[in-house]
């Protein structure tokens, strides 16, 4: 098929489909299908699942997730899945595919189809690394907002399927690729940009800021405003339920921690402390590092990381970790909010729970 060929029918993927897609190579086709379709105490108890399993470490972490709570696989085969983001009129949950470009669609009764390609990266010259979209969420309008790692910029997704560039540079250099992002609730877009949707990341030529940098593009505005330079490797973000609070996730393999801000009350953020460290879980081999987050209602922190999907009380206490056996990149809420939808390496799932996503 030709570059700007749109298929406007729902594309439902079976295994079949997914190996023609793998093979179809990154930018040679445009899809769109809009609507088709920590260390473990002695007395921690482990429950096994129908994936992973899960850890228990502190009473609250009950209210939280139910007892007999099992991880469900939903769908699997990706090279490298992250960035769930719930549809509320759709009632399906989209995610990222990276390296294969595309953004999917999963839906209960429907399964799994592909919503977007390309999704990252829309140049014609063929490439390596991550090229597609990371991050996904959607702005205070309900419109599709995505991290474009292959083309390193932060964009809508406008009505007619195009992009409309929110943020892509920085002092006049192009942003390394923006990874994670969340809306305040004033419409200022905080976001992360880290160098892994570089081909050669740190050491790509191409790379045009010196350092990675934490973000806030002010509503309307098309210029970000820097607000720390000093997390090595910026990831997953996310805001305290009364937004007086940043998180701000650290995937460096020497440093793997989560960082807590004071937002100020001109949007700056101010009095930058570690908020938890992974780093000895990490290097003791448990499956990942520090990537997307999430906020619930009552200001309890759902942290991909190693391990899993590690739930943080407010104070910092680690409560428990939902295992997924995986490297876990992100997770996000959906349904009616008491859902957490998962991506886990090659692999997307979801696990109920008692409590409720900020939002819902």
């Amino acid at each position: 098929m030709k570059n700007s060929t749109r298929l406007s029918t729902r594309l439902s993927v079976s295994l079949s489909a997914i190996i023609l897609l793998l093979s179809a190579g990154c930018a040679e086709v445009e899809f769109r299908i809009g609507t088709p379709r920590g260390v473990r105490g002695d007395k921690a108890a482990a429950e096994n699942t129908g994936m992973g399993k899960i850890i228990r470490l502190d009473p609250r972490f009950d209210d939280l997730v139910p007892k007999g709570a099992v991880i469900e696989k939903l769908a699997g085969g990706f090279a490298w899945s992250e960035g769930p983001v719930w549809l509320p009129n759709e009632k399906a949950v989209l995610f990222s595919d990276i390296p294969n470009n595309r953004v999917m669609r999963w839906k209960d009764g429907e399964g799994l189809s592909i919503y977007l390609r390309p999704a990252g990266y829309t140049g014609k010259k063929a490439r390596g690394g991550e090229t597609g979209s990371n991050g996904l969420l959607l702005d205070p309008a309900g419109n599709l907002v995505l991290c474009q790692h292959g083309d390193r910029r932060v964009s809508r997704l406008r009505k007619d399927w195009s992009f409309e560039p929110l943020a892509t540079h920085y002092d006049g250099k192009r942003l390394n690729s923006p990874n994670d992002a969340i809306f305040h609730s004033n419409g200022d877009l905080y976001f992360t940009d880290p160098p892994y949707g570089l081909e050669k990341r740190m050491d790509d030529p191409a790379k045009e800021l010196d350092f990675q940098g934490v973000y806030r593009l002010p509503k309307g505005a098309s210029d970000p405003i820097l607000l720390t330079k000093d997390v090595t490797r910026p990831n997953g973000i996310g805001f305290s339920p009364d937004e007086k609070k940043l998180y701000v996730a650290s995937s460096d393999t020497e440093k793997a921690i989560w960082m807590v801000y004071d937002v100020q009350g001109d949007g700056s953020i101010a009095n930058g402390k570690i908020f938890f460290d992974s780093t000895a879980w990490f290097k003791e081999g448990r499956p990942g590092l520090p990537d997307g987050l999430k906020v619930d209602q009552e200001g309890n922190i759902f942290a991909t990381g190693p391990g899993g999907v590690l739930v943080f009380a407010p104070d910092g206490t680690h409560l428990g970790t939902i295992e997924t056996g995986q490297k876990t990149a992100n997770c996000g809420f959906g349904d009616d909010g008491s859902v957490l939808y998962m991506t886990a390496d090659m692999f997307f799932c979801r696990i109920k729970l008692n409590t409720r996503g900020l939002g819902f």
